[in-house]
Order: structure tokens, then C-alpha cells, then sequence
């Protein structure tokens, strides 16, 4: 079985994690992922302090398993988020758009691993500084917000550069790709796209179908103009965003352009003015499975694979 450093830091089975999507990562798939063995991970996203605080709890109320929360600095309510992981004794907080910096104290306290989501060696070196338990090294062929390196090139170069543990995330929804991941350092994966075709997951019927029918030239990325890259799949909102960015439009109409669209795709499967966003691999999800199903394929199938990477070797 596949035994890796961050397994022994979290006390979970499989080193999978199951990334945290605004509007998409609720406490059921959070505890379904944990309770299959991998550690399921709750989405702040731009939701108050009580529907965090709701969703912990109800993740409490179906497993005793190691679980996080994903917590997006930038916001308005990530102060009160942060007290609240905090106060119900969250095993692990990962976080993004921003630098944890003056929650680390309280969070160390009260015992919580902090793994913030990195894009750069420079951030992951911060990162280790601040007193981090490890990273999750994103490429840019994940869904939603993206940095500019692609996860085969950033991971080894983050492993190279820090101490902590690497977890690698972007371009992964396979058995083999996790095996890949490890070839490079990381001791652990996190995806995303994989998992919202999961049972337990309570995106929309259009949003799971458009998944599971995606082709390998299905994402487009958009948000270049103002400065957050975002991956999603090509759509009619896409294009139509896309197509904006290149126009006159003013900068404050194009942020007020896609307000409520991943709602739209998420709650109410809108096909014409959702943003459904997706990594690269959805052309890889190619099925309906339970979440931890889902967890176990990828651990067995990834040692699998690292077991007879030894046959190309003469």
C-alpha cells in the first residue's frame, strides 16, 4: 500500500486529497473522500463564516476521519473563517489567493496542518518559512484560478526548493498521472475535476454530463486581462467572456460580466450562462463512482504503475 510522508502527517490511508471547489466542495463529498481514506477537503470560496462553520459539522456527523477546509484569503470573510477552523478543531487548512501569514499562530495552537496551495517556488519557500506542514504544488492544468507553470515542471522544482512535504495537484485524475506525480517528489496528489462526477457530489446533472463528455481540447482559460487566469470548459459563457476581454469593455464591467456565473453552472446547470470549471483531465473522467471508490482506484492504480516502472529499466 502506498505509505507516504503525508500520510503519516495526517494519519489518512491513501495520499489523495480532494481539492477544495468554491459552490462544489461541500461536507458530504468532504466525508465521503476522508471516509474512503483520502483526506476530503470543504470549500470556503467567497461563503460566510456560518456556512463553514454548518458544513464542518455536518462533515463531523458522517465520518471521524481527517478532514480540511479550503479557506480563499481574499474573502471578505476569511477572519471569521479562520477563528471558526479554529474553534471546531479542523485537522488541516489549505488556503489560497493569499498569505496565511497572521493565522498561522492560531492555527499551530490549535493544532490544525496548514497547507497553503502555491504556483511558484517563491511562494512555497515562504510558505516553509511561516511554519507551513507542507504545500500543494498547483499547475496550470487545473480547474479555476491558475498559475503559470504546468505541474510537471513546478513540482520538481518545488520538492527542490523546500523541506516540507509536496503535494501535487493540476493534471491528475488518473492512476498513472498520480504515479507520475511521484516520480517527480510530491508525496501525495489533490484533484479536483476528478471528483465531481463522484455520487456525492452535488454539482448539477448538466454540469456532470458536460464532464463526461469532454474531449482532450475541452478547456479554455480566460481572466488573462485582469490578472486571474481562470481553466474552465469551453462554453457559450467562455467564448462570450473571452471574446469581451478583447473588447472596450471597462475592466469593472468585465468583473461584473461574470458574477453568479459558476453558480449558474454548479446549482443550476445553466449551459448558456454557467461557467463549469475544469481541468484539463475531465477528458479522463469517463465514469460515475462513488467518492471513495474513486480514492482507492488512484492509490492501487498509481502503485501499480510505480511497481512495474522497474520493466523499462535494463
Amino acid at each position: 500500500m502506498l505509505s507516504t510522508p503525508v500520510t503519516e502527517l495526517l494519519g489518512i490511508k491513501y495520499p489523495v486529497f480532494q481539492g477544495g471547489m468554491a459552490w462544489i466542495s461541500d461536507g458530504r463529498l468532504a466525508a465521503a473522500v476522508s471516509n474512503g481514506g483520502g483526506l476530503g477537503i470543504i470549500a470556503s470560496g467567497n461563503a460566510p463564516a456560518e456556512y463553514v462553520r454548518n458544513e464542518i459539522r455536518k462533515a463531523k456527523s458522517m465520518t471521524d476521519k481527517p478532514f480540511g477546509v479550503n479557506i480563499m484569503l481574499l474573502s471578505p470573510y476569511a477572519d471569521e473563517i479562520a477563528s471558526v477552523v479554529a474553534e471546531e478543531g479542523v485537522s488541516v487548512v489549505t488556503t489560497g489567493a493569499g498569505n496565511p501569514a497572521k493565522y498561522m499562530d492560531a492555527w499551530k495552537r490549535a493544532g490544525i496542518k496548514v497547507i497553503p496551495v502555491v504556483a511558484s517556488v517563491a511562494i512555497a519557500k515562504l510558505m516553509e518559512r511561516l511554519g507551513a506542514s507542507a504545500v500543494i504544488a498547483e499547475g496550470g492544468e487545473s480547474g479555476g484560478h491558475i498559475g503559470e507553470l504546468t505541474t510537471i515542471v513546478l513540482v520538481p522544482l518545488i520538492v527542490s526548493a523546500v523541506s516540507i512535504p509536496v503535494i501535487a495537484a493540476g493534471g491528475i485524475a488518473t492512476g498513472e498521472q498520480a504515479a507520475a506525480a511521484f516520480m517527480l517528489g510530491a508525496v501525495g496528489v489533490q484533484m479536483g475535476t476528478r471528483f465531481l462526477t463522484a455520487d456525492e457530489c452535488s454539482v448539477s446533472e448538466t454540469y456532470k454530463e458536460k464532464i463526461l463528455k469532454a474531449g482532450d481540447r475541452c478547456t479554455m482559460v480566460t481572466g488573462k486581462r485582469l490578472g486571474h487566469p481562470v481553466r474552465s470548459l469551453k462554453t457559450p459563457f467562455s467564448r462570450a467572456y473571452q471574446k469581451a476581454e478583447y473588447s472596450t469593455m471597462s475592466d469593472d464591467e468585465l468583473e461584473t460580466f461574470a458574477v453568479g456565473a459558476l453558480r449558474k453552472a454548479v446549482v443550476d446547470g445553466d449551459s448558456e450562462h454557467g461557467c463549469f470549471l475544469s481541468g484539463q483531465v475531465a477528458a479522463f473522467v469517463n465514469k460515475r463512482e462513488k467518492a471513495a471508490d474513486i480514492v482507492k482506484s488512484i492509490a492501487e492504480d498509481a502503485e501499480t504503475c510505480l511497481r512495474g516502472a522497474m520493466k523499462w529499466v535494463r
